[in-house]
């Protein structure tokens, strides 16, 4: 159990460090502009200018950033592409986002397209036709909420662990108090208070003192042992002790019942109840 409990553990643990990895909540902003900032530097570099500003990186929407620049650039998309992709991958940002290159004088779309963190299903078009060098804006999408996934809280990993780790040692648990309780089925005796139950051997103990019983007394204490604190009824006891010898006086059990009582008068935790018409219970406290 030990050993299982530690492969579970270490599974689990890895699973929380490789989550941990995705950006926290509340510095999502912040990363994505830093993230965003690279991209414009890395475009900046390829149109051959190491001098001029990339503006403030800006939130415009819900989950909307944009990219501008002090001058004009031109633009490569197989660039684009990729250095956003560079960019964002580092960062560990959502991997499902629109970009669109925006013309500054008309603000026409010169330029989109859209990852969708499969390969097979992201749209890039004309990545060979370069963009002129004009003035550009770009505007960043992401179409995952800026809000991660509480599955992607490492806390709420923390917990998910304790949680299961909890639920597999109280199933262990259970499986070992159902293993001994089996056993203790396969036992010489049934426990009533106190005392001990030997229906084998028509008898019961309590510590030192050896009661006997009678073959009908025996059989009606394994009944009733078998259905502690459950009311079994007249005719069941009746039809089962009496029915196949063929004959049975009225008083009969009432008779045997009251020999029991007796048995158990050291005990004030064990009272056989009659429920009138209906039948009997052994009551155990």
């Amino acid at each position: 159990m030990k050993k299982s409990l530690f492969l579970l553990f270490t599974v689990l643990f890895f699973t929380l460090i490789g989550c941990t990895d995705n950006v926290p909540q509340n510095h999502f902003s912040e990363t994505v502009k830093v993230a965003l900032r690279d991209v414009g530097n890395k475009l900046m570099l390829a149109s051959n200018d190491s001098t001029s500003l990339i503006l403030p990186i800006i939130k415009t929407g819900d989950n909307l950033y944009e990219i501008s620049f002090q001058n004009t650039l031109s633009i490569a998309p197989d660039s684009l592409v990729a250095f956003t992709k560079q960019s964002l991958n580092a960062a560990k940002l959502p991997k499902r986002y629109i970009v669109e290159v925006i013309n500054c004088e008309n603000e026409e779309v010169s330029y989109s397209y859209q990852i969708t963190g499969l390969t097979e299903n992201d749209i890039i078009p004309c990545l060979e036709r370069k963009l002129p060098n004009d003035c550009y804006t770009i505007k960043v999408l992401f179409l995952e909420n800026e809000t991660f996934s509480i599955f992607k809280n490492p806390l709420f990993i923390f917990l998910l662990i304790l949680v299961i780790l909890g639920r597999f040692w109280w199933l262990q648990k259970m499986k070992k108090f159902n293993k001994t309780d089996t056993s203790n089925n396969n036992l010489p005796y049934s426990k009533i208070g106190h005392y001990r139950f030997y229906k084998d051997q028509n008898k019961l103990t309590k510590e030192s003192v050896e009661i006997k019983l009678s073959v009908k007394e025996c059989e009606l204490m394994t009944i009733l042992s078998a259905n502690q604190n459950q009311v079994v009824k007249r005719e069941v006891l009746v039809k089962e002790i009496w029915e196949d010898n063929g004959v049975f006086v009225d008083r009969s059990l009432d008779t045997f019942i009251s020999k029991l009582r007796k048995k158990f008068k050291d005990d004030a935790s064990i009272n056989i109840i009659n429920i009138h018409g209906v039948g009997y219970k052994l009551e155990v406290n």
